[in-house]
């Protein structure tokens, strides 16, 4: 009998050492975009971000992703604990079975749930200030570096086609890495990038060489079918005019096999630490509440929890 009781004594402690870990710790894995990437970059500086904020209690491991088509379809698989980064129109089409899902719809798809947004992909049209060009007529005649196989130069050629410009304008065959040196070295008028701002090519060009960002008219942003956005005025070297442009929202996903408590610490965290990110991280200064209209499904219930605590509106598509 006293072995019995110590033997069931001892296998209690030792389960309620095991259980006591896992009770104060969250583990989360963040998929993000290729490593050395900007949306890389920001999902090491979630994953900092959570740990602080949580004293520890959030522990995210970040994880490479292939393309945020791959991060959608990684939800057939994935357990409560995945965090994955993509457009909102790429979880519509994925619920729709349409485009690139086409044939490989999955009713996990329609678990897919919002936490919050991140900076958007964001598109800049630089050009050198030698080139005298101001707007988009001004491209005639002139040379870009679109680069190759990014979002950025497909965007590009989209609007160059849009505007009427194509076969007007030049096309640099060099990649987007080495936009800078080349716009410097006058072997180009200007560049196509995308991504959150500030881009970090986009400071270093205008404060080597001078530049002017273009900015879309509303009738041209209507054309694109893309989100309209604003850098502000004095973002960079230069500017001393806001620059209306375009973006691709970017929001940061799970499901609803995540336990509302964990997305309720999740996104709390994640707002409460912004602006210390953005410190570091000047894109981080560019994610708002205004970003919120940007997602276009429904928001897990447990961020919608803390959203509703802090006084954050949300439309009734969105719960």
């Amino acid at each position: 009998m006293f072995n019995a009781m110590k033997w069931v004594a001892g296998a209690f402690a030792a389960g309620a050492m095991m259980a006591a870990p896992a009770s104060a710790e969250t583990r989360v894995t963040y998929k993000s975009a290729k490593a050395g990437t900007s949306y890389y970059q920001m999902g090491v500086q979630v994953a900092e971000a959570m740990k602080t904020g949580s004293d520890g209690n959030i522990i995210v491991t970040v994880e490479e992703g292939q393309g945020s088509v791959q991060n959608v379809m990684e939800v057939r698989a994935r357990g409560g604990d995945y965090v994955f980064t993509t457009p909102p129109v790429l979880v519509k089409l994925a619920q729709g079975g349409k485009a690139m899902f086409e044939g490989k719809s999955d009713p996990s798809f329609n678990d897919i749930r919002a936490l919050f947004p991140i900076p958007s992909l964001t598109m800049h049209f630089v050009m050198s200030a030698d080139s005298g060009v101001n707007s988009f007529a001004d491209l005639e005649g002139k040379t870009i570096l679109l680069g190759k196989g990014s979002f950025g130069a497909r965007e590009g050629e989209k609007y160059l086609k849009l505007f009427g410009l194509e076969g007007k304008v030049q096309i640099a065959d060099a990649e987007l890495s080495n936009a800078v040196a080349a716009l410097k070295n006058g072997q180009i008028d200007g560049f196509v990038t995308a991504g959150s701002w500030p881009a970090p090519n986009v400071v270093e060009a205008a404060a080597s060489a001078g530049v002017t960002v273009l900015s879309l008219n509303d009738d041209q942003v209507a054309q694109t079918k893309r989100t309209r956005l604003v850098i502000p005025a004095g973002t960079y070297a230069g500017q001393d005019q806001d620059i209306v442009t375009t973006s691709l929202p970017v929001v940061a996903y799970t499901t609803t096999k995540m336990d509302d408590e964990t997305a309720y610490q999740l996104t709390k965290t994640f707002w409460e630490n912004k602006a210390a990110m953005a410190e570091g991280a000047p894109w981080w200064g560019g994610v708002d509440t205004g970003l919120m209209s940007n997602i276009t499904g429904k928001i897990h219930p447990g961020a919608v929890r803390y959203y509703n605590e802090a006084g954050i509106a949300l439309t009734e598509g969105q719960m």
